[in-house]
């Protein structure tokens, strides 16, 4: 089995997420898995190559639309975005694959409708939050195969907050901030895929935590399983349907 991990770099980059070490971790934890990991970090050039023998995908990078320091925008830069196909992502979505999109991946691949569609909720500038970095508490919950074995856990990292919601999502784990529980794992069938969203993952401290390692390798293990037997003939679902 092959994974590529997309880290963020160039446009996916950011200043606050050291991508290339959390990519190096993730590559460990994959391998480990049973996978053979390779880290791209041209991301677009990646996608536009992604072939039938990659049956996992793990999305570990930044947001496309991120202003810039002076308050730039990219719609504002001249060449900022490069051409973009899709067209491989789509036909993966609709064969099967593990899809894995952790912490900033939720403002990810704007370019991409089928992600869009598939990932279930996003981070949305100016509605989303998180306070500030330091330990969670992370509740795990329901009862979706990835939680399976799982206890409630601490680990060091930034809780990310108000994730807008745009479709059905199976919770896994969540914090509480203000009484307030908020999602930071689900997971989704799209059609013939899996996906498998972990809101935790800042830096290489997060991957310290047992408990989120365990979790990681959970959701591993279900991904594995494309095509999803159970959803063998369902069609990608358009953005407001339901998983």
């Amino acid at each position: 089995m092959r994974a590529l991990i997309l880290s963020g770099a160039g446009r996916y980059a950011d200043p606050w997420h050291p991508y290339p070490e959390t990519s190096a971790r993730l590559a460990g934890l994959v391998a480990a898995s049973g996978y053979e990991a390779e880290v791209r970090e041209d991301v677009d050039a990646a996608l536009v190559a992604l072939g039938e023998d990659i049956g996992l995908l793990v999305v570990n990078a930044g947001d496309p639309e991120r202003p810039r320091a002076d308050g730039e925008t990219r719609a504002e830069r001249t060449g900022a975005a490069p051409d973009v196909d899709p067209t491989a992502l789509d036909a993966a979505l609709d064969r099967g694959i593990g899809i894995l999109v952790m912490h900033s991946g939720a403002a990810s691949l704007r370019d991409y409708p089928a992600f869009d569609r598939a990932i279930g909720g996003r981070w949305e500038r100016d509605v989303s939050w998180h306070p500030p970095f330091g330990e969670a508490q992370v509740h795990l919950v329901g009862n979706h195969p990835v939680r399976d074995g799982l206890d409630d856990f601490t680990v060091e990292d930034e809780r990310y907050s108000g994730l807008v919601l745009h479709d059905v999502i199976e919770p896994i784990a969540e914090h509480e901030e203000d009484g307030i529980r908020h999602p930071l794992a689900w997971a989704r069938e799209v059609g013939r895929s899996r996906l498998v969203f972990d809101a935790l993952g800042h830096d290489a401290r997060s991957y310290d935590s047992a408990g989120h390692r365990a979790l990681i390798a959970n959701a591993l293990e279900w991904l594995s399983h494309v095509p999803a037997p159970t959803r063998a003939d369902q069609p990608i679902p358009q953005a407001g349907g339901t998983a």
